[in-house]
């Protein structure tokens, strides 16, 4: 191949007076004719090739038929009717549905179809957010796949537009105060280009239904001298109290309180730290219900009373465990899923802390969804793995019977592919697990093509779950291994912390460490691997390329952080300074970075 040219500039930086060099630093202009010549000549190549691939034909036409089967999401309850979200097959976007409870699921009707949004399907649908009778809903859009929403609220019986649009919302939901108006969050708008200029004064507002956005209030945020990176606001089920969690980073979080029910009550501080992550679950009247990991890295749920919401005044309700703890609520119940080297495991549990019983799961794999309303009396969660497809199951919560409620009617077999997980040492000794898929049968004579695909970042858990694309590999003989890194979320908050900062070469290390396992065990070879990773993953796969260049064959580092001198530069990066530190920390920091 022909690669297109890219021009360098002299461009320098100085970092505690060491010059660092930054040649394609003209790149970062995502506006400037220049850049856009630069990504259509990219672009050319690229294309060039892929086009001449003699299988890319077949290889489309199967991902086209295997991607094609009716996919149906759980139902949920709002209000007369019950929705659920549904694709037809290769619809870009799903559908959502909903018929009147107590009837039969095949009266369902279209309610909202995101796929007529725009005519090139560039305005997709985001969170979506029902008053608690069900009569109104709030609901978010993004044009072009930017985080810069808008936000449309209707009445849902005639679907009327019964508000002005709300511009610039960008990360946090949708929460509503009764059917009076709802609280969102936004950043200022930023100089420059919306799609990497620096944003980090994130700001809650309540916006009261029949106003202008002009008239919306500022809740929390907008201190000069304390920039929160992300500011959430939740209202709980009951209407009763406004909880924000204000965070600084992607880890950590304060946490505030405030009584809706007293029109002049002020905002209570919870928690004035950021040393912990700490939410509300659940509350009976002011007994509040929280999820803490503040002294108990795998979490715990607490319970104290609002009045006086102090940490010394904390009481354990569900003590910390051995696993790490993922907890919803539903029915009147809590139900903590475990990750026992992160697979699902389902308890349920009462509000006084007593175990009613484990949650039968339908084999090793990951669960989700144990989650609805107080005073429903069945739930609906989803089981899959990486061979099996998503199965909905529909739970008692009483009497804790599952049932099959939709299987998906897809052209794949999961009885032709095995998984099995392995553990396997670290450079230091650490033992990491990691899940191996493949056809049965498959013969380890280092020739297997194999995708080893990792994150290992911001306490992320990499669970079971099925994908279309891993299993056209699987397919067509391909290897998939999905190993758990430190800096994932799978063992709590110190195996997060191990992959952190100037310990984040613990990550590449697991990493390197889980190819070598895969080659000694004679499941590939070098000339046979692939690495694959996004985002944070991209960074693990750009840095595993650089320093064991040897290690495979292919490298994919998606939309990878590679820049890590200055990534807290652009859009909303410095929130992810607790992960990996900044240049500008301290001496050692810089040079941990820039190695």
């Amino acid at each position: 191949m022909n690669y297109p040219e890219t021009k360098t500039v002299d461009t320098i930086d100085t970092y505690f007076n060491t010059e660092v060099k930054d040649p394609y630093r003209w790149l970062e202009d995502d506006r400037s004719s220049d850049t856009e010549a630069w990504v259509k000549a990219q672009n050319k190549a690229t294309f060039g090739y892929l086009n001449n691939v003699s299988y890319l034909k077949e290889l489309k036409e199967r991902l086209s038929k295997l991607w094609n089967y009716e996919k149906v999401g759980a139902p949920f309850k709002e209000g007369d009717y019950t929705y659920f979200y549904k694709n037809d097959g290769l619809q870009n976007q799903y559908v959502i549905y909903r018929y009147k409870t107590g009837e039969s699921p095949d009266t369902a009707t279209v309610f909202l179809d995101p796929n007529t949004f725009s005519e090139d399907g560039t305005v997709s649908l985001g969170s979506t957010s029902f008053t608690k009778d069900g009569q109104i809903l709030a609901y978010s859009i993004s044009e072009g796949g930017s985080d810069w929403r808008k936000i449309l609220v209707i009445r849902t019986e005639t679907k009327a537009i019964i508000e002005d649009t709300i511009t610039d919302m960008k990360f946090g939901g949708i929460s509503w105060y009764k059917n009076e108006g709802f609280y969102y969050s936004s950043y200022d708008k930023p100089k420059g280009s919306e799609l990497s200029a620096k944003t980090d004064q994130h700001k809650l507002y309540y916006h009261k239904l029949g106003t202008s956005q002009k008239e919306d209030k500022l809740i929390y945020g907008g201190t000069p001298n304390e920039k929160h990176r992300y500011v959430y606001g939740d209202v709980t089920e009951d209407n009763r109290y406004l909880l924000i969690r204000p965070k600084f980073s992607t880890s950590g979080n304060k946490l505030l309180i405030k009584d809706l029910t007293k029109p002049n009550s002020k905002l209570i501080t919870i928690l004035n730290h950021i040393e912990s992550d700490t939410y509300v679950i659940e509350n009976e009247d002011s007994k509040l219900y929280l999820v803490t990991n503040l002294n108990a890295p795998n979490k715990k749920i607490v319970t104290v009373d609002a009045s006086n919401p102090s940490p010394e005044l904390w009481v354990d309700v569900i003590p910390e465990t051995e696993n790490v703890l993922i907890p919803s609520k539903g029915g009147g119940s809590f139900f903590t899923e475990y990750m026992v080297d992160a697979v699902s495991k389902v308890l349920q549990y009462d509000y006084n802390g007593k175990l009613i019983r484990e949650v039968k799961l339908p084999g090793v794999g990951s669960a989700g969804g144990f989650s609805t309303k107080k005073e429903e009396t069945e739930l609906y969660y989803t089981f899959s793995n990486y061979k099996t497809p998503g199965n909905i199951y529909k739970y008692d919560i009483k009497n804790g019977t599952s049932e099959l409620y939709r299987k998906p009617a897809i052209d794949f077999n999961p009885e032709d592919y095995e998984s099995n997980q392995v553990f396997y040492n670290s450079k230091d000794g650490t033992k990491i697990p990691m899940i191996i898929t493949h056809k049965k049968g498959v013969k380890l004579n280092g020739k297997n093509p194999t995708i080893l695909y990792a994150y290992g970042g911001f306490n992320v858990s990499l669970t079971p779950n099925f994908s279309i694309t891993n299993a056209i590999w699987m397919e067509q003989g391909g290897i998939l291994a999905v190993p758990n890194l430190r800096g994932g979320g799978e063992y709590g908050k110190k195996w997060h912390d191990a992959g952190t900062k100037m310990q984040k070469q613990n990550v590449f290390d697991d990493f390197i460490a889980a190819a070598e396992y895969l080659i000694a065990q004679n499941y590939t070879s070098s000339n046979y691997l692939a690495i694959r990773g996004g985002s944070n993953g991209g960074l693990l796969i750009g840095a595993t390329m650089t320093q064991r260049p040897d290690l495979a064959k292919v490298a994919l580092p998606a939309v990878g952080v590679l820049d890590m001198l200055r990534y807290h530069t652009f859009t909303a990066g410095a929130g992810w300074a607790y992960d990996y530190g900044t240049a500008e920390d301290n001496k050692d920091m810089f040079k941990y970075l820039k190695t």
